[in-house]
């Protein structure tokens, strides 16, 4: 897979979702109608490494991320205990390869906000991980949700 491939995927399979390229990455928003200038993100496809941002290596040829905002509950089930929030410029204390491909792991920057990541899956591999990628889609259209009613 690729990103565009990821992209067209997730928004060929969930609805309501728009993209918008900013920062150098693509975000995926629950955004139906385009009532709000964004909407609520729930996924970033990212290919470069960013100012703040290094630890994935993502400069590397072929490779890019998939970040997935995953939730509390299914991040302590799958991680463990979220880590605090790095210092800016830095990345979370936690004890992994965060440039390995293939591995849904916690995000090296946003783990403490229950982020997960996977580098450059492959078709079998995110088609495993596409239910993280729904649940993440469903806790934003529950925040979009929350938006309306205020």
């Amino acid at each position: 897979m690729n990103t565009t491939d990821v992209i067209s995927t997730i928004i060929s399979r969930l609805p309501g979702v728009v993209p918008k390229s900013s920062w150098g990455e693509t975000s995926l928003f629950y955004n139906p109608g385009h009532r709000f200038p964004n909407g609520v993100y729930f996924c970033t496809i990212k290919d470069h490494d960013g100012v703040n941002d290094k630890a994935s290596q993502l400069d590397r040829q072929g490779v890019f991320r998939v970040a997935i905002g995953i939730g509390s509950p299914t991040y302590i089930r799958l991680f463990g205990s979220k880590p605090k929030r790095p210092e800016k410029g830095g990345i979370v204390n936690l004890p992994c390869d965060f440039t390995e491909t293939g591995r849904l792991m916690p995000h090296p920057v946003y783990a403490w906000m229950a982020w997960a990541q996977i580098l450059s899956p492959s078709k079998d591999l995110f088609e495993k991980i596409f239910p993280f990628i729904s649940e993440a889609h469903a806790i934003a259209v529950k925040k979009f949700d929350e938006k309306i009613k205020k």
